[in-house]
């Protein structure tokens, strides 16, 4: 079925083998040579990279150009699609805040958004921000943070120029338009404004790209003068920083994937020293919102393992003085909470669904918003004023565009903002969204969201592209996706499987897809796949399997165990060099992450259960599927070495003769190319490939 004809050679980079022994195991690594000497100089400058490594990667980027040339005139017919359900001058629908009321625009043909504000007592829109002029003539822009002080004088904005996520941020005055001299470089992107807007808050960003350090920086000074606050110097928490709602308190949290701690520091003494709310406790998760005189509590104290909602006085935010509000229920996960002035708002999911819950707090009278769709996505937006009685949220399926709605708190009245408009025409009815339960190898149920066009036959032939991540407890939701139309007008299943390593089903299941058992992320993929097989979706071989970063090791983990199963492999960068990243302490995200999969460096455990999926240290002698790797130069998440020193083992083991194919986006981190259109290219090129391997062209 698959055709790649007339093909030069793959590249075939020198081998120079690197051992490195752990625990009594020895490994060889043929290319271990890919990864930068100076890799960290080269985030900042990918120019210095050095030259063996660059034609390496714009050899291998030759070679997937030429096994892909024959889908160019696709390629592009994609894009148009995609493009053209894309409302190029959109415009979100501003949200109120003081006298004013603020919101973003694209233009046609615009690849940034621009930012404005408008009168809230009548008055002409004021662009605040263009990011096209912005990032006008740079290979690689991407804009951060875009902040208003409370006085509505300044902004604070940020931006990467060079897909490193490194952030320099600039203040705006926003009367004349005009960026003050201040430049703050090496950020994590945001920052938080004092309520006089003379000052603000920002995490720095370390050699080893950890914000490991809150600065407090006075408008007008150099960087060089800015105040230390706090340094985390445990390198397994990362760091932000943020506001409360009435500008009354600064919060800095620090966390790992599974631990969590608050320091607050009150707005009225900004040289106070940070207060400690509760110290760091292993597994204790916590996060505060401020409600007046008091503190709501988010957390999972005291075997709360789904979370439940606590109070305390703001004068005692010790945990000593924590009381219950809403009590913990298990298989009731409360995902984000809200707090105004009469009422308490939070989205929580069940049964795999999400719903809004509305509590007043004078009573403790609750209600639910829910929807009916069997599958659907719902994102809470809150509001950015305390004395309110409305909020607002969005709504989507499969089958439904977003919408965007205003919901009274008391009256309890929904009032639809904005619709998602898709210029080329979008009809629901034309398509079917549902929701089907796979029997993992354990029994447990594995939800997997479909959608469909209600004229495909359901008799085993059509092709299905099947998409998981399953990590850090991150749900994928069942949302309205235009470049999935493009899929399913071609005769597509478009699948999602939610594996264990989510928290689609809870927080129990995201501890069952992790450490330990993180097997498990892997095994339920597969019996997405076969479920999908035997109620007759598709077939064997008609899958092509898709995921990015830590879904990018589920593609690589899955392709190791059920090679036939799939017809295809779309991994983007891809962290599948697990186990020798997680047993490098100095890369970026290495000590974060050992909550998550264990620690190979102190535990011989540990390095066992790593070594039993890792991606790279797993490949064999197996007749592989056509694979298709995305990477990023600058990308500081997972690094460009991984799949390179993938696709090139991949290469060496194969038994069959399906091509594997790289590409390196030479001027772009882990997100890809930053404009919204440049994006929908690298789209088109995946479902390309996916057309291409299912004989759909």
């Amino acid at each position: 079925m698959t055709v790649f004809s007339n093909l030069p050679a793959a590249p075939r980079p020198a081998k120079k083998p690197v051992s490195d022994t752990r625990h009594g195991k020895t490994r060889i690594d043929d290319y271990a040579w890919m990864r930068a000497a100076d890799w960290q100089a080269m985030f900042h400058d990918p120019s210095i990279l050095e030259p063996e490594i660059r034609a390496h990667l714009e050899a291998e980027n030759a070679y997937m150009k030429a096994a892909m040339a024959d889908t160019d005139a696709l390629q592009k017919q994609l894009f148009a699609e995609m493009k053209g359900r894309i409302k190029e001058d959109d415009s979100t629908v501003p949200y109120r805040d003081g006298p004013y009321a603020y919101g973003s625009l694209h233009v046609t043909g615009g690849e940034y958004p621009h930012y404005f504000r408008t009168p809230r007592e009548g008055g002409d829109k004021e662009i605040l921000l263009d990011g096209d002029l912005e990032g006008k003539d740079k290979a690689y822009f991407s804009l951060g943070d875009f902040e208003h002080s409370s006085d509505h004088r300044f902004a604070l904005w940020s931006y990467d120029d060079k897909g490193s996520e490194y952030y320099t941020i600039r203040v705006r005055d926003l009367a004349t338009g005009k960026d003050l001299d201040d430049i703050v470089e090496n950020t994590a992107g945001n920052g938080v404004f004092a309520p006089d807007g003379k000052s603000y808050f920002y995490c720095l960003q370390d050699e080893n790209h950890r914000p490991s350090k809150v600065f407090h920086h006075v408008i007008g000074t150099p960087q060089a003068d800015d105040r230390l606050v706090y340094e985390e110097v445990d390198p397994a928490f990362f760091m932000s920083v943020g506001g409360s709602m009435l500008d009354d308190f600064i919060f800095i949290s620090v966390s790992d994937h599974e631990t969590s701690e608050v320091r607050i520091i009150p707005t009225a003494d900004l040289l106070a020293a940070p207060q400690v709310a509760s110290p760091r406790e292993a597994k204790h998760e916590y996060s505060f919102a401020e409600g007046g005189d008091i503190f709501y509590v988010l957390t999972n104290c005291d075997g709360a393992k789904d979370f439940r909602i606590m109070e305390t006085p703001v004068s005692a935010p010790g945990r000593e003085h924590w009381r219950e509000v809403v009590a913990h229920e298990p298989g009731r996960l409360i995902l984000d909470l809200h707090a105004y002035q009469r009422h308490l708002v939070w989205l929580e999911r069940r049964d795999g669904l999400p719903r809004i819950i509305i509590r007043e707090r004078a009573t403790g009278a609750e209600h639910a918003i829910a929807f009916a769709e069997e599958a659907y996505s719902l994102g809470l937006y809150g509001s950015a004023e305390y004395d309110t009685d409305v909020i607002r949220f969005t709504y989507s399926s499969m089958t439904t565009p977003t919408q965007l709605f205003d919901y009274n708190m008391v009256t309890r009245e929904r009032v639809l903002l904005k619709t998602q408009e898709v210029p080329s025409g979008h009809n629901p009815q034309d398509y079917v969204t549902r929701r089907v339960f796979a029997p993992a190898k354990d029994g447990a149920l594995v939800p997997v969201s479909l959608l469909y066009r209600k004229d495909v036959a359901l008799d085993g032939s059509a092709p299905c592209l099947l998409y998981g991540y399953g990590a850090y407890g991150i749900t994928i939701p069942a949302s309205f996706n235009t470049n999935a139309l493009s899929l399913a007008d071609r005769g597509f299943v478009y699948a999602i499987a939610h594996i264990r390593g989510g928290k689609d089903k809870g927080y129990q299941w995201y501890e069952d897809g992790k450490m330990a058992k993180k097997m498990n992320s892997f095994t339920d993929f597969v019996a997405a796949a076969d479920h999908l097989i035997a109620e007759k979706f598709t077939a064997r071989g008609r899958i092509v399997a898709m995921g990015g970063s830590a879904g990018g090791l589920l593609m690589g983990a899955v392709v190791n165990l059920a090679p036939e199963t799939f017809g295809g492999i779309i991994a983007a960068v891809p962290f599948v060099d697990a186990l020798t990243t997680i047993l490098d302490d100095s890369l970026p995200l290495t000590p974060p992450e050992w909550t998550e999969w264990g620690n190979p460096i102190t535990s011989a455990e540990q390095y066992g259960w790593m070594e039993a999926y890792s991606p790279y240290d797993n490949v064999g002698a197996k007749p592989y599927p056509p694979i298709l790797a995305l990477a990023g130069l600058t990308d500081p998440r997972v690094t460009y070495w991984e799949p390179a020193k993938w696709v090139a083992k991949l290469r060496d083991h194969t038994t069959g003769n399906s091509p594997i194919l790289l590409k390196t986006n030479m001027d772009a981190g882990h997100g890809g190319a930053s404009g919204r259109f440049q994006r929908l290219e690298e789209k088109a090129l995946e479902y390309a490939f996916a057309i291409k391997v299912m004989g759909r062209m």
